[in-house]
């Protein structure tokens, strides 16, 4: 059954939208190292309902974006889960560098359709401290129409996804920094690594002053699409409350596919195999200098939300599991990436930096248990384990006519 308010609906606000007061809330990108840097806001709203600002330097956008859980974590299922948004991040950022190769080679794409597979894992015990999130390889099905030798497209399309952004996240072991704060003053970490510099502000309450462009035909960027067909997945789960087991053993599939639009936008419809639950569709566009015309969020955005919404979720359920104490909690994660080999014409392979964490705690807990609350954050978190995992993206393809 659904625990606390459903704040997501009452609000009455759309999920996701563009800010136009970015400036007045006082959410700005960082400095750019290699190309974007994203700075995303993320706070708690009721048990696992959360929001996002994210501020991208590359388009100078700010997006808010909202995530909420399933029947598996007692969620009302009233916005996508948090890793939804990194596979559509991902597919979305595929999808950029496929279609920007082959413009740059002249190769006429006449059909394209991409299926994207991400799987995860966690096992252990919440009670004995030994629960950990993982993460394994990603599938990736390419479904084209054109003049390419199966040679000639299977080099291509290799290239397109060691030029995504993404392959800086896959390929190495990057270890995420973080500073830790609770009830408003550093406290210093545990086990997780401490990023060097001063703790950034508490975004605190600024959140509540982001406002939506003010239309109403105002055209939403994410809706439901009913439940996701079942597949079986090996060691996946269905059954409400299942991620609150105190010992697991199992398997997460996140799927998507992602074809483009007649006006240039990316489809994206997001699969919740395991833990079985609802999808939902998507839209993605990047920026005027890549292409678009940012009526919708850009792939890095999409990313750069979900890592910072899954380790938010990891705090929500650590908490409850145990019955500790944390009225409220929020983080500042900034992200860098290159800019896409192919789409940013750097004709390289994407490139990030490790990701970088503020987490603000409002506790009663003591400062060992909130150091605790961090660690075991990280050490359950899907996206992070992503981060620190070195990951290849199997590839297949599959032509078709038109």
């Amino acid at each position: 059954m659904a625990q606390g308010p459903n704040v997501l609906v009452d609000s009455g606000i759309p999920l996701f939208f563009d800010l136009v007061n970015a400036e007045e809330v006082g959410i700005t990108p960082p400095q750019n190292r290699m190309g974007d840097s994203l700075r995303t806001w993320v706070r708690s709203l009721s048990v696992f309902q959360k929001e996002a600002l994210v501020a991208s330097s590359r388009t100078g956008k700010t997006w808010r974006l909202a995530s909420d859980e399933g029947p598996y974590l007692d969620g009302h299922d009233a916005a996508p889960c948090p890793l939804a948004f990194l596979t559509t991040g991902m597919i979305a950022s595929y999808m950029n560098e496929i279609t920007a190769l082959a413009k740059k080679q002249g190769v006429e794409i006449r059909k394209l359709k991409l299926t994207q597979d991400n799987y995860y894992t966690m096992t252990g015990s919440m009670p004995k401290r030994t629960m950990v999130g993982g993460a394994l390889p990603v599938e990736l099905l390419v479904e084209i129409d054109c003049d390419l030798d199966d040679s000639a497209l299977a080099q291509f399309l290799m290239n397109a996804v060691y030029a995504s952004p993404l392959n800086g996240l896959m390929r190495g072991q990057l270890e995420s920094l973080f500073t830790l704060s609770k009830n408003g003053t550093e406290i210093g970490n545990g086990k997780a690594a401490r990023m060097d510099g001063a703790v950034y502000p508490d975004p605190g309450d600024h959140f509540s002053a982001a406002h939506p462009i003010a239309d109403p035909g105002f055209d939403p960027v994410v809706w439901p699409e009913g439940v996701t067909p079942k597949k079986p997945v090996q060691g996946g789960t269905a059954k409400a409350g299942s991620s609150l087991a105190d010992e697991q053993n199992r398997t997460l599939n996140i799927g998507a596919t992602c074809t483009l639009r007649e006006d240039g936008m990316k489809e994206i419809l997001q699969l919740q195999y395991s833990p079985h639950g609802t999808s939902f569709k998507f839209l993605s566009e990047e920026a005027p200098e890549n292409g678009g015309l940012g009526r919708a969020p850009d792939a890095n955005s999409y990313v750069s939300a979900g890592i910072g919404f899954c380790f938010m979720t990891q705090f929500g359920r650590f908490v409850k599991m145990l019955n500790l104490d944390l009225s409220d909690y929020r983080v500042v994660q900034d992200s860098h990436f290159s800019l896409g080999g192919a789409s940013g014409g750097t004709g390289k392979a994407g490139q990030a930096d490790p990701l970088e964490t503020h987490v603000y705690l409002e506790t009663n807990e003591s400062d060992d248990v909130a150091r605790e609350m961090l660690d075991i954050s990280e050490q359950t978190c899907f996206l992070h384990a992503f981060c620190k995992t070195d990951l290849k993206t199997k590839l297949k393809v599959q032509r078709i006519q038109v």
